[in-house]
């Protein structure tokens, strides 16, 4: 099949989050699975910087684009993913792209997702490249099914393309006013659009993506009931209930090429489910890299994390001091996010400076290191479309204490004193938390069960491979 694949982040070359990690791995294991896919991305001006060896797109340099009242240029470049022959096209626009931060809250957001709609598209025409499927990737994307029903539907290029819109995270849905719709695109665009949203003063986005996309995914079996749900669908839950074929949920599988204890290259040690020597030299390495002065036999739980509400850190809180006063055990948290979950981290590690450690930002080294050093992780996030450290952690043999809900419910099984995964706990209070904690804790102390709970884990293989398979039937069912 002929895939175009759109998307506001890839990871290597630019990541703020989940949605980066499955926009390389998903390609990449269509790519391997014969498929010609064809990934477009923002050449942001931050990730300039890496030294990527990119090669110009000859039929799409200088290419005038007009938006509304606004006139830009752009040109397009290609390069590899590390490691594959996948190739990634990069949308060159300083303009909109040369900018301290993926994402930013300037009057021209809009315009610079539009863009990269229209210049994907623009770029398909110049190397006509005639995609069978449009994969589409959250807000920033949503608008493609409607551009290739109507701006573009005069063009036979796109005849039979279908468009698949995949959501991450229905929580971030693309919200802007009607003084943006000269914007958008040509034709009878507007004719199409959702007439409430519009009455109101506002386009939504990722409406429209969920109205006219043939087929919408989402990333976890749970989530996909979850988000049809007033509860959990942000206002989307009526239009995704009025969808003939519903929405397809397909948990986010797992880079085991590059999360994966035996192989890790960040790791000081290597180690296996049939030998978990190494997972103590690396818990040490942790230890010492975070300067945390606790003996080897203390659990250690991490955190890392994203700060803000969706994770659950209201729970924390209220929660965590009050663990740290009462049971002996390390905390290891790296994120970073909104300024009063940031305080409060700073605060618990001032106020426990030998047993809790915090890291305010990223750093994909040490994120490894605590997969693998780390005893438990812990996820108590109010709704988690899919997440994918309890599945890192899985692999790592580090238990994972998580609520169920969205993929968390789908990944991580209850330990019941022969079979499971983790600790799963249901309501999201305090209380749970705790109670979750602390089955955690105690567990720790019954070396036979914890070595069962871990080894159970690593077992559990959530590979691309597997994930992929789906996503070929739904692209086949389409239509």
């Amino acid at each position: 099949m002929k895939i175009a694949f759109v998307a506001s982040e890839v990871t290597p070359f630019a990541k703020t989050g989940g949605l980066a990690d499955v926009a390389a791995a998903l390609p990449r294991a269509l790519h391997a699975l014969g498929h010609e896919v064809r990934v477009f991305m923002p050449l942001y001006s931050v990730m300039t910087n890496k030294h990527y060896e990119i090669a110009a797109v000859e039929t799409a340099q200088h290419v005038t684009l007009t938006l509304g009242q606004f006139t830009y240029e752009f040109s397009v470049f290609s390069t590899t993913l590390p490691d594959s022959t996948l190739q990634i096209f990069l949308i060159d626009c300083p303009e909109l792209y040369s900018r301290p931060f993926l994402y930013t809250y300037d009057a021209d957001e809009h315009r610079r997702f539009i863009l990269l709609q229209r210049a994907a598209l623009e770029a398909c025409q110049r190397m006509q490249f005639s995609p069978e499927i449009i994969h589409c990737n959250d807000w920033h994307t949503a608008l493609l099914p409607l551009m290739i029903k109507t701006s573009y539907g005069w063009d036979r290029l796109f005849q039979s393309t279908r468009s698949v819109l995949s959501i991450h995270n229905i929580g971030y849905q693309g919200q802007f006013g009607v003084h943006t719709l000269g914007d958008i695109g040509i034709g009878d665009i507007v004719t199409h659009m959702y007439s409430p949203d519009l009455a109101s003063g506002h386009i939504n986005w990722m409406r429209e993506g969920i109205r006219h996309a043939h087929s919408v995914s989402t990333v976890s079996p749970t989530y996909a009931k979850e988000i049809c749900t007033p509860g959990g669908g942000h206002g989307m839950d009526v239009s995704l209930r009025q969808r003939a074929r519903g929405v397809v949920g397909i948990l986010n599988g797992v880079d085991y090429d590059s999360w994966n204890p035996e192989t890790d290259d960040t790791l000081p040690v290597h180690y296996s489910i049939k030998s978990l020597q190494g997972k103590r030299h690396c818990k040490q390495a942790l230890l010492t890299r975070s300067e945390l002065h606790v003996d080897m036999e203390t659990p250690v739980i991490g955190i890392i994390s994203r700060l803000a509400m969706q994770k659950g850190i209201d729970l924390l809180i209220d929660s965590l001091p009050q663990l740290l006063s009462t049971r002996d055990f390390a905390l290891c948290v790296l994120g970073t996010g909104e300024t009063q979950y940031v305080s409060f981290f700073t605060a618990l590690a001032n106020q426990f400076p030998d047993r809790v450690y915090f890291e305010n930002g990223y750093d994909e080294a040490l994120a490894h290191l605590i997969e693998a050093g780390a005893d438990m992780f812990l996820m108590p996030s109010l709704y988690e479309p899919c997440g994918l450290n309890q599945m890192y952690s899985l692999k790592y043999g580090t238990v994972p204490i998580v609520r169920k809900t969205g993929g968390l419910a789908d990944s991580v099984q209850l330990w019941n004193g022969q079979s499971g995964t983790g600790i799963v706990f249901d309501h999201y209070d305090v209380p749970a938390v705790l109670w979750a904690v602390n089955t955690a804790l105690d567990l720790f102390k019954d070396n036979i069960a914890w070595q069962s709970i871990i080894r159970n884990g690593m077992a559990m293989n959530f590979s691309w491979e597997q994930q992929a398979l789906q996503y070929v039937e739904l692209y086949k069912q389409t239509g």
